[in-house]
């Protein structure tokens, strides 16, 4: 939820309490804890007094802004008093200092940025406990509403690091409370040479900071790692800063990255002490002798290019002095004994594929970072709701690496963000123009990764460039698969990953007890430039795509078994290698046939994780493009997208793929492949209540797999006729037949067919009343759809409870459950369910008598349903748009809607929607007060469902029988029975003429 937080003129405070670590280890934990909790609930209390909004509180600080320089100065008064006064434990005394700056900041999201937030921060980082200070803007606004004898002191102007200009810091003397302060902290005051200037405000890294200073107290010497661009330096230096007062003897900083001659590295340590080479006398020992009795923090930054030589001074080093300290940067480590290591992580960043709006964007450091910097060269650019996805896109695609993102953020002085998320593919290019007076290597994005990429043996080259051909993570059996050849001996390739990991150039990942690799994809373009200049790219990719070919076909026979859900979660990781893979066999003069057999061997991941529409457009793509590869290939193919185009609802596709597919597994003597082919050819007849045609091939289908003892063909055939039972009502039948399937299930160890029989067999307790079993069935369903990570199936199955809870009246359950699938399918971007929803919460809101709600929600089910083409759910729709007319005493609404499905269900062929449609207009002609021509339409739809098998839900039956009551009273049991038996006897095309007349 957004926080209201003051603009235009904005007021900061910034406070953290004095010695707080020290008091710690004092107290204890849970002392320590009460006392905190007490100190901020005093400072609230202030803060709150004078309009104060919290910005961020961590540990002991608080960040606060507000709307006047009063109100901050008045809050800092009225929390020293009550931080004075207050009745602490014995021998506690709770100090806390407090800096106040004044400026227009940009708000981003629950986020300010500018360098009116870091002044704050630093004004308030040079106090002690008990003392306010703030600056000459804040004075100059508040003076005139000072409280009477509060006193101002002048301390005058102090340079604060990272600042451009010296700030003029005044300081309040409170009366009654303590005002005499030692010399401020600023850079004037703290032994250092770190830079006291720095052109640009430092954004985020709180946590980062946080725990290198944690593993600095443990260890004497602590290397931050990672790629160039990453922020090591800025990190060093802003840990360094932080760290001032608690080294004695300063923290020094030694630039490395101008050096190229490593024997220079002592006298570059040894000129920042003005140490001096003694005659006779080597000059390490001198500057040893010097730093020895010293508890200093030395900062030795960008190793790597000089690493041995960098190891060698700092083990030298730690050795003869014992109270140094020190923090090096480098993209890999030292290798020093006792070496501590920390990988810079890249700043943290929205996920691109989650629409992200303008309030949303201050959560994520890199844009944070990215919009200060485009303000700093563009003052007038802006976050919007319709830019902030751009932005999201830009920093996303740049893995959070703050060099690129600076580079990029310039280019808002020339292009739009949208503009330049649309050149990213070109970034090396794109990205360039950093500071003049950086280092060489940090002034085009190109330079620093080609200052790593030269520090390279030529073996460790061949593999950063094969590894381009991954996308999204590999595992160290793929990288031996694909990255060795030619010179690169299989057994090599562990050895030459570990060094390409130490170089900061690959990315180490557990995931379920395995390691797998990755490059940032700033690294990964790279690379690809480098495998394809060195010629080797289409060799490199064909290695790749027979190792995903060989892994797929592999997992396929798994994913019936019980060992399905551990292949799903690992295609899961490999998805965007075999979507690079795919691309490659249909782009670039790829194997065609391995292309067919990856997606005609993908097709069940593809169904069971929900990635439907992608699964169909990569199997009809192989299937149009590829029509010579071999009979098996292209037969499997057929069958994947015949699935796949059934599960979404498009049964014309569905029968033309089936059908082919058939014709190829029988010609090729594959009784399996025949079997599967023959299931969903029943399957889309069920659908289209062509329910003869459906048993005749489901059944056929059958006979073929008890013939063959195919097992799992057998499960699914029975499934399949157990629902074309159950959709005539014949719910006998189709407990049986699911419940010999679940044994087969069961006996299979196939969970994801376990799961689906199970809510089979829930919704046949349902339809027969027996709502806790269907309950319990339901949820041991759902129970395992979350352990197969199958979302689109965890959706139906919490609609299948919804449905339940909604027959057992528990309406707020009912709804609850709905929205919860709602969710899920709008996150999976599942139209069809997302449609099926909406339905059900109208259903809900209809029996809960919001009416205006219900008629929303079908209406915006059946536009989805019409977007999509689904006539039998447009039909659907339409029945229950007339429910709802009919229950609001709509009749001719009612009459409309009804007609409109009775329509629909005609061209689909669906008799049990004919059968609805023709009660709900009895309904309609009684509530008009036309008995006859009610019970007439009422004789004709029972008529229409004894035909079809299909008898009336215990559900409907209350409110049908009153309906039938109702219209026998009116024209007496004599008349009822002639007008009833008329609408039996009648044909169904002479009743559909009658019922689609208006004046009916």
């Amino acid at each position: 939820m957004a926080k209201h937080l003051p603009t235009g003129t904005v007021s900061f405070l910034f406070t953290d309490i004095q010695g707080s670590t020290e008091l710690l280890h004092r107290l204890g934990d849970q002392r320590y804890g009460e006392v905190l909790l007490e100190h901020q609930r005093l400072l609230r209390e202030a803060f709150a007094r004078e309009e104060g909004a919290e910005v961020d509180t961590q540990g002991d600080a608080f960040f606060v802004a507000f709307p006047r320089a009063w109100n901050a100065v008045a809050a800092a008064i009225t929390a020293q008093q009550a931080l004075a006064s207050h009745p602490w434990p014995e021998g506690v005394a709770v100090r806390v200092r407090m800096g106040i700056h004044t400026g227009e900041p940009t708000l981003v999201g629950d986020h300010y940025v500018g360098l009116d937030v870091h002044r704050a921060a630093r004004i308030a980082a040079t106090g002690y406990g008990g003392q306010v200070l703030f600056s000459e803007r804040t004075h100059a606004m508040a003076q005139v509403r000072l409280p009477g004898g509060v006193e101002v002191r002048d301390l005058g102007e102090h340079r604060l690091k990272d600042l451009h200009r010296p700030e003029h810091i005044y300081q309040l003397a409170i009366p009654g409370l303590p005002a005499d302060f030692p010399p401020l902290k600023s850079l004037e005051v703290l032994v250092t040479n770190l830079p006291a200037l720095q052109l640009t405000s430092f954004v985020g890294r709180e946590r980062e900071m946080a725990e290198i200073k944690a593993q600095l107290a443990a260890t004497h010497l602590l290397t931050l790692l990672g790629p160039g661009g990453t922020g090591k330096t800025r990190l060093a230096l802003e840990v360094g800063s932080g760290l001032l007062e608690q080294f004695p003897k300063g923290v020094w900083l030694v630039e490395l990255a101008p050096l190229s001659d490593p024997d220079l590295i002592i006298q570059t340590v040894a000129t920042v002490f003005n140490v001096r080479e003694a005659p006779g006398r080597p000059l390490l020992d001198s500057l040893i002798d010097y730093l020895k009795p010293r508890e200093l923090l030395l900062v030795l930054d960008n190793c790597e290019h000089l690493i041995e030589a960098s190891a060698r001074l700092a083990g030298a080093l730690l050795r003869g002095c014992p109270q140094l300290r020190i923090l090096a940067t480098s993209r890999e480590p030292l290798g020093v004994a006792g070496e501590a290591t920390y990988r810079v992580p890249p700043l943290s960043r929205p996920d691109p594929a989650k629409r992200i709006a303008a309030d949303q964007l201050g959560e994520f450091e890199a844009a944070r970072l990215f919009v200060e910097r485009a303000i700093l060269g563009n003052p007038k650019f802006g976050v919007t709701d319709a830019n902030a996805p751009a932005v999201a896109h830009v920093v996303s695609q740049l893995d959070g690496i703050p060099l690129a993102i600076e580079l990029a953020a310039a280019r808002i002085k020339v292009l739009s963000v949208e503009q330049i998320a649309a050149r990213l593919d070109d970034r090396f290019r794109l990205l360039t123009g950093g500071a003049r007076t950086g280092l060489p290597h940090h002034q085009t994005l190109r330079a620093t990764i080609d200052w790593s990429h030269d520090l390279l043996s030529e073996p460790e080259r061949v593999l950063f460039r094969r590894f381009s051909v991954f996308a999204g993570g590999f595992s160290l059996e793929a990288a031996e698969a694909v990255g060795a050849g030619g010179e690169i001996d299989e057994m090599d390739v562990l050895d030459l990953v570990a060094r390409l990991v130490d170089r900061s150039l690959l990315i180490t990942e557990e995931v379920t007890g395995d390691v797998r690799y990755r490059m940032l994809e700033t690294i990964r373009a790279y690379s690809q430039e480098k495998v394809t200049a060195a010629g080797e790219e289409a060799a490199v990719r064909e290695r790749h795509v027979r190792w995903y070919v060989d892994l797929v076909e592999e997992a396929e026979p798994a994913l019936q078994g019980p060992e399905q859900v551990t292949w799903l979660d690992r295609l899961e990781l490999e998805h965007d290698n075999l979507r690079a893979a795919l691309e490659w066999c249909r782009d670039a003069g790829g194997d065609k046939e391995a292309g067919v057999r990856l997606a005609g061997a993908l097709h069940r991941f593809w169904a069971r994780r929900g990635y439907l529409s992608e699964g169909r457009e990569w199997l009809e793509t192989a299937i149009t493009r590829c029509p010579d590869v071999s009979p098996p290939a292209r037969a499997q193919a057929l069958y994947g997208a015949a699935l796949l185009a059934f599960d979404q609802g498009d049964y014309a596709r569905a029968q033309a793929r089936a059908e082919e597919s058939l014709s190829l597994h029988r010609a090729l003597g594959d009784d399996l492949g025949a079997a599967l082919s023959l299931n969903v050819l029943g399957s889309v007849a069920r659908n289209r209540g062509e329910y003869g045609l459906a048993l005749k091939l489901l059944e056929e289908g059958e006979a073929v797999s008890r013939q063959g003892g195919h097992t799992w063909a057998l499960a699914e055939a029975l499934n399949s006729i157990g629902l074309t039972a159950r959709r005539q009502r014949d719910h006998e039948r189709a407990r049986r037949l699911f419940e010999e399937g679940l044994a087969l299930w069961r006996q299979l160890g196939d969970k994801w067919g376990l799961a689906g029989v199970l809510g089979h067999i829930g919704v046949v307790a349902r339809f027969t009343g027996d709502y806790e079993r269907a309950r319990a069935l339901h949820e041991e369903s759902l129970a395992l759809r979350r352990e197969l990570g199958d979302r689109r199936n965890i959706a139906a199955a919490l609609s299948s409870l919804g449905t339940v809870a909604l027959l057992q009246g528990d309406y707020g359950q009912a709804r609850s459950l709905f929205e919860e699938s709602l969710v899920l399918c709008r996150e999976l971007g599942d139209k069809l369910n997302v449609a099926a929803a909406l339905g059900n919460l109208g259903v809900v809101a209809t029996h809960q008598g919001e009416y205006d709600r219900a008629a929303e929600l079908y209406e915006e089910s059946l536009v989805l349903y019409q977007e999509l083409g689904d006539r039998l759910n447009i039909a659907n729709a339409h029945f229950y748009l007339g429910m709802l007319a009919l229950r609001l005493g709509s009749d001719g609404r009612a009459a409309s809607e009804y007609r409109n499905a009775l329509k629909m269900f005609a061209a689909q062929g669906d008799k049990l929607g004919l059968a609805d449609s023709l009660a709900g207009l009895g309904r309609v002609a009684a509530a008009r007060g036309r008995p006859a021509e009610a019970a007439r339409f009422l004789g004709a739809a029972e008529a229409l469902r004894e035909a079809i098998g299909t008898p009336l839900p215990p559900a409907d039956r209350a409110e049908y029988d009153r309906t039938v009551a109702d219209v026998r009273a009116r024209l007496g049991d004599e008349e009822h029975v002639r007008a009833w038996a008329a609408g039996r006897a009648l044909p169904l095309e002479a009743v559909l003429q009658e019922a689609m007349r208006p004046e009916a």
